[in-house]
């Protein structure tokens, strides 16, 4: 029995995370132009595959792939919606079928397969949709304490140096409009910078007193 070759090379490869995530990035500024991507950040009880920040927006995405299940999903469904204004599922070609059945409407899919050079494709087969349980303490969490500073100054409010990280972030959500808030909030997650970041945060735990936080030390594993 002679093989069809070329139907044999048809056969869809499996897409694991690691194919999809930088194309996806890609493919994401593409799509929504300015914006910056965080991987891997927690949130609450699950951890957000990417979390991408526009002007206007901070979205919650999760990568099934199609090595992946729907195991774990229910509960990340459910943290995604407590912190994002908005949120999409990215999923493989195995998952196309069903991927609507395990996230809520307002949530965004798009599905990912390989084109005929054997890149990822990726399709909006649904966008995503204001998420009306998002909570804005939740939300407010994302931002560290130089970051809230910054928001009090430029509402003109005091700073109260020696109020907690919490009681900063009632006040600001107490104090500023969201539609004033939020667009402010994500140019400070723009504008970020990990490599100065403990820096400034030492720098105002001096000012109020505190001691500069300490170096982890982590204790190398025996072989």
């Amino acid at each position: 029995m002679v093989l069809n070759l070329e139907k044999h090379n048809m056969i869809k490869k499996t897409l694991y995370d690691k194919d999809i995530r930088e194309p996806l990035f890609d493919f994401l500024e593409e799509k929504f132009g300015k914006v910056r991507i965080f991987e891997e950040k927690r949130t609450g009880r699950a951890r957000a595959d990417v979390v991408m920040v526009t002007p206007t927006d901070l979205y919650g995405i999760e990568i099934k792939s199609d090595a992946d299940s729907y195991v774990r999903l229910a509960g990340q469904v459910e943290e995604y919606n407590r912190h994002y204004d908005k949120n999409y599922i990215v999923a493989g070609t195995s998952h196309a079928v069903h991927v609507k059945e395990h996230v809520p409407d307002s949530w965004g899919i798009i599905t990912v397969e390989l084109d005929e050079n054997e890149n990822p494709d990726f399709y909006v087969l649904r966008e995503a949709s204001i998420n009306p349980e998002a909570d804005p303490k939740m939300k407010i969490e994302f931002l560290w304490r130089p970051e809230l500073n910054n928001l009090l100054e430029k509402n003109k409010l005091p700073k109260y140096r020696n109020k907690s990280k919490s009681a900063i972030q009632d006040f600001l959500l107490e104090n500023v409009p969201g539609e004033i808030l939020w667009p402010q909030a994500y140019e400070e997650l723009f504008e970020r910078d990990y490599t100065t970041i403990a820096q400034k945060i030492n720098d105002y735990r001096l000012s109020i007193g505190q001691k500069k936080r300490r170096k982890r030390k982590y204790k190398k594993r025996k072989l």
